[in-house]
């Protein structure tokens, strides 16, 4: 083919506008790790790409190239072919890439061309090149901002709190996990490059903040685990302390960890949504045993047990009230109070949701 199809390099301006992209990996590649706003269409199968890896190693390039055509022939490469149009079709201004921006990526430009006459771009050195790009600026960003961090008991509204301020990287909202015992959601959590790429690309897209504000974390989320340079930067940060009463931590505690928790599962799954919202409190309960204790983990199973049968009976939740009063004021504060310890010196600000805006809006933030 005479023609030389487009590849993008500028990947800041893919990343900051949120560009769709398919990528043409096979299944298990994409499975692993891919970026934000990706769909896989690959163009072969995990069975494929394995039998293709095979005569590569053993008869070299030419003879996986010449297999690769033989399987990929016919209805399979019109099939293919099919559903990388379709998606072209909805994303006329999106991209395509494949794991270093080669053979793959580079057949599937070359048969969509063939067939539409469309240069539709690739990523020059395709998924490997924009991983590294964004690692990079993970840690180039993270050496040039000043990232402040908020703190405060469980309960007390960092989130939504976090949800008002633009100037924000939210963790536990890519990490998909709200950083406790009781953090899953309904969902499951990305993957940890997953995880990466998108807190790599919310980076990038703030970057020219002089201030970011993140939640003071440790250094996993769930199960994913927050990148060094993120981590070293924040744990240095000035602290601003959220202040909350025990009350508003109830309330706030109660919204998310049983009313809409038990609305998200309800809506994920109408027939079996109540279980699978009553499995996770008592898996929750169950992480924290140990440091319950077999008595007191004994006395909580049976209270959410009882909450929950009353639930059924009565559609009223006022059964957990204690139970998250309990694990606030007994469980979480007693750990919350020994590591502020730890912390005091970065404290430069303390106070309740509307004091902590106000004080954030004056920390020169552009």
């Amino acid at each position: 083919m005479d023609k030389t199809l487009t590849q993008i390099e500028d990947f800041r301006s893919l990343v900051t506008s949120d560009t769709p992209m398919f990528d043409t990996r096979a299944p298990i590649e994409f499975i692993q790790g891919a970026f934000p706003n990706t769909q896989n269409i690959p163009l072969m199968s995990d069975k494929e790409r394995e039998l293709v890896g095979t005569c590569y190693k053993n008869k070299g390039q030419e003879q996986a190239i010449v297999l690769g055509h033989e399987l990929v022939q016919g209805e399979a490469k019109q099939t293919r072919l099919n559903a990388w149009l379709k998606f072209i079709k909805k994303h006329p201004d999106g991209a395509l890439y494949c794991f270093r921006g080669g053979m793959r990526s580079q057949i599937t430009q070359e048969w969509i061309y063939e067939a539409t006459s469309i240069d539709y771009p690739r990523l020059k050195g395709g998924y490997k090149a924009l991983r590294r790009y964004l690692i990079d600026e993970t840690d180039r960003i993270m050496n040039k901002i000043t990232p402040v961090v908020i703190g405060g008991q469980t309960g007390c509204g960092k989130t939504l709190l976090l949800d008002k301020i633009h100037q924000q990287i939210d963790l536990e909202g890519l990490a998909n996990h709200r950083g406790s015992a009781f953090g899953n959601t309904t969902t499951s959590q990305p993957t940890q490059i997953a995880f990466e790429n998108e807190l790599a690309i919310e980076l990038i897209k703030k970057q020219d903040y002089s201030h970011l504000i993140f939640e003071d974390e440790g250094a996993n989320v769930g199960t994913v685990h927050i990148p060094d340079c993120v981590k070293n930067k924040t744990s240095q940060a000035d602290l601003i302390l959220l202040e909350a009463t025990t009350q508003e931590r109830i309330e706030v505690s109660m919204n998310a960890y049983v009313i809409h928790m038990h609305d998200n599962f309800i809506n994920q799954n109408t027939e079996n949504g109540f279980d699978n919202f009553a499995n996770y409190w008592l898996r929750s309960l169950e992480k924290i045993q140990k440091r319950l204790g077999l008595k007191r983990y004994k006395i909580m199973r049976s209270e959410v047990a009882l909450a929950l049968n009353d639930y059924q009976n009565t559609n009223n939740f006022d059964g957990f009230l204690p139970i998250v009063k309990s694990l606030l004021v007994d469980y979480y504060d007693p750990m919350y109070n020994y590591q502020i310890q730890k912390k005091l010196d970065r404290v430069v600000f303390k106070g309740n949701s509307q004091e902590v805006l106000d004080y954030i809006h004056h920390l020169s933030i552009s």
